[in-house]
């Protein structure tokens, strides 16, 4: 069955898991490293299997049964042909860039992308030869006009890293196509339920699976999904040579936080729209920065390219003194400091953050809500709000 026939309750519950082992309602972790065989060509045959995505296996650092029906599950989130996952979301990131890219070519980024992401290309990959340019997502313009005869691969993240901007999908993937050019987006905020980029135009769609996809912050793993033309080299190049396979355990884990995945984000979006709603009418507050608001710059765009919007969003003090913001942030109780987000705990975070447009720079208190209830969120928020004055 196509997967643009099945539910995104179906995939998270049941697809991939037709056959029961023993009965099982929750499937086996495959918890071992090699796949033996009867006969030496087997072997062979499963290597060649294993690429093309078929379920036989040799060993566990090119494909295992219980990685595979967590790729199956997030490939048809995506609506993609395939998914591979990885150790980690920067193990991820950095393989669909690499397999993107060679000495010589240009890569246009987005000013606001996830820091390690933008450091990777700018920093780490200028080594080898490869030149890069970060614009203002939030103006197509200025990101096309960006675009260099050796521009190879435009780097997106919709909404963006600690300002929530989006960008134009649509239009940013359909001149890239004409030019040749490959484009990749970090889908970690839609978790493949609020956005599936991959039917606005983006090449390479890829996640922090530590986040949305975990669900209960106790696994660190990443997921690159896309058409199996894109896919298949990745595997058999970075993923085959530089080794960021995910162990089966916390693929198993992954599989279970999958199967809350929808009605989680539900309980996120709606709890973060009434912190939202309360930060956006309080004196200490200039600016609340969030796709879901009313008075969201880019409401249009947020609602032809969305289904909604998650737990995470920004604000900016109207005090830009970072002492205040900092004690603001430690004087709150049940938000904790942390850096990651997507579990059941709520999180907060004081960041600078500078970019093209926002050339004076700001200091903005990042804020996850969890799982807890809207009345000790905004309370604890309440209780804190003082240390801004």
């Amino acid at each position: 069955m196509a997967h643009n026939d099945v539910s995104v309750e179906m995939i998270l519950q049941h697809l991939g898991e037709e056959d029961h082992i023993l009965g099982a309602v929750v499937p086996p972790i495959f918890q071992n490293s090699l796949f033996v065989h009867e006969t030496c060509n087997v072997v062979g045959e499963a290597y060649a299997g294993a690429c093309a995505n078929k379920e036989t296996y040799f060993y566990s650092r090119m494909g295992n049964p219980t990685l595979h029906l967590a790729e199956q599950k997030i490939a048809a989130l995506e609506r993609t042909e395939r998914c591979k996952l990885f150790g980690s979301g920067m193990g991820a990131i950095s393989a669909a860039i690499l397999s993107s890219v060679e000495s010589g070519c240009h890569v246009v980024g987005i000013d606001s992308l996830y820091g390690p992401t933008r450091r990777f290309i700018e920093q780490y990959l200028a080594k080898f030869g490869v030149t890069s340019t970060f614009v203002s997502g939030s103006c197509s313009d200025s990101l096309l006009d960006a675009i260099r005869p050796e521009t190879k691969l435009i780097v997106l993240e919709s909404p963006s890293s600690l300002v929530f901007e989006l960008q134009d999908l649509r239009r940013i993937t359909g001149v890239a196509r004409e030019k040749g050019i490959r484009t990749m987006i970090d889908n970690t905020y839609s978790a493949g339920i609020l956005m599936q980029p991959h039917t606005l135009g983006v090449d390479l769609v890829v996640h922090s699976a530590t986040k949305y996809f975990g669900g209960h912050s106790d696994i660190v793993a990443g997921a690159v999904c896309g058409s199996s033309d894109l896919i298949n080299p990745i595997l058999t190049q970075e993923y085959e040579l530089i080794g960021g396979a995910l162990a089966p355990f916390p693929a198993w884990l992954l599989i279970r936080g999958l199967r809350t995945l929808k009605v989680r984000l539900q309980a996120h979006q709606e709890l973060a729209n009434q912190v939202a709603a309360f930060l956006a009418e309080q004196p200490e507050v200039e600016r609340v920065l969030h796709v879901s608001q009313p008075d969201f710059g880019q409401r249009q765009l947020y609602l032809s390219q969305m289904h909604g919007s998650g737990g995470l969003f920004s604000f900016i003090p109207r005090d830009q003194n970072p002492t205040k913001i900092r004690a603001f942030v430690d004087q709150l109780q049940v938000f904790q400091r942390g850096v990651s987000w997507g579990g059941f705990e709520s999180l907060a975070l004081s960041l600078d953050f500078a970019s093209e447009h926002w050339q004076h720079g700001h200091h903005l208190v990042r804020l996850y809500c969890g799982l807890e209830s809207a009345e000790d969120l905004i309370g604890d928020l309440r209780q804190a709000l003082p240390e801004l004055s």
